[in-house]
């Protein structure tokens, strides 16, 4: 029997945010979309802890969340709108568990806790996406009650091409 040191889960603070920029690493390795990656802790930070933050973050810390643990673990996410519902929803972009943290109940524990927050705050509902690869993921969201929508699909304009949309007469 292994002994894996206690975690606890918390929001994220100031402090985090090299650490969360870490993970954010991580799973792009993962996901192999590093060569989208631009994200650096002076960009990070102010869409988490500026003047009008665009998303919130919780972390698994190891320890007894005092402070000082290793984040090992995160989940970005934000306030998104269904007008079917008329209501706001939870919209988790992101979540990883370092690799060697996996199978602990970590990332259960990320999904109840945004769970509960988004029925703290009425909201309408929690989604998020997940790489149609990444099975294991899959089976994961699926045992944890999530339905996997494949009749809908991603629209995304970035970049120059972002740009030249916005430019055009409307």
């Amino acid at each position: 029997m292994s002994s894996f040191p206690t975690f606890t889960l918390r929001p994220a603070e100031l402090r985090d945010v090299g650490a969360i920029v870490g993970l954010i690493r991580e799973l792009a390795e993962f996901e192999n979309l590093t060569h989208l990656l631009q994200v650096t802790p002076e960009k990070l930070r102010p869409q988490l802890f500026g003047e009008r933050p665009a998303a919130e973050a919780l972390v698994a810390e190891l320890g007894d969340g005092k402070g000082g643990g290793e984040v090992v673990a995160f989940a970005l996410f934000f306030t998104n709108f269904s007008t079917f519902l008329a209501q706001p929803g939870l919209y988790l972009e992101d979540l990883y568990v370092k690799p060697e943290q996996r199978g602990r109940g970590i990332g259960k524990a990320l999904l109840t806790r945004l769970a509960r927050l988004a029925v703290e705050r009425d909201y309408g509902r929690f989604e998020w996406t997940v790489l149609d690869w990444n099975e294991d993921a899959i089976r994961f969201y699926k045992g944890m009650g999530a339905s996997v929508m494949t009749e809908w699909q991603i629209c995304r304009v970035t970049g120059d091409s972002l740009a030249k949309l916005g430019a055009q007469p409307e």
